[in-house]
């Protein structure tokens, strides 16, 4: 759970979890919707699949990403549970 929410504590990241909630994309997409260089996108890329949020596919070249709607949910779940 550290690692998940550790991976919420910056803007960047959740503006590509806000990217994906339409659907998966293609990091050329991602990267014209944001102000950021490729290896930024990488680096925010990299803790959000290691983490587990985000899920990775390859297709020839592009990288396409996707939200882990199961892990999404086992930690808002968590965070329910502290409230209760």
């Amino acid at each position: 759970n550290a690692r998940i929410f550790k991976a919420f504590c910056d803007s960047n990241r959740l503006k590509i979890l806000g990217l994906l909630q339409s659907g998966e994309k293609c990091a050329c997409k991602l990267l014209e919707e944001l102000n950021i260089g490729q290896p930024t996108l990488s680096h925010h890329m990299k803790i959000l699949v290691d983490c587990g949020l985000v899920n990775n596919r390859k297709e020839g070249k592009w990288h396409y990403y996707s939200l882990n709607k199961k892990v999404i949910r086992a930690a808002s779940s968590f965070v329910e549970a502290l409230g209760r």
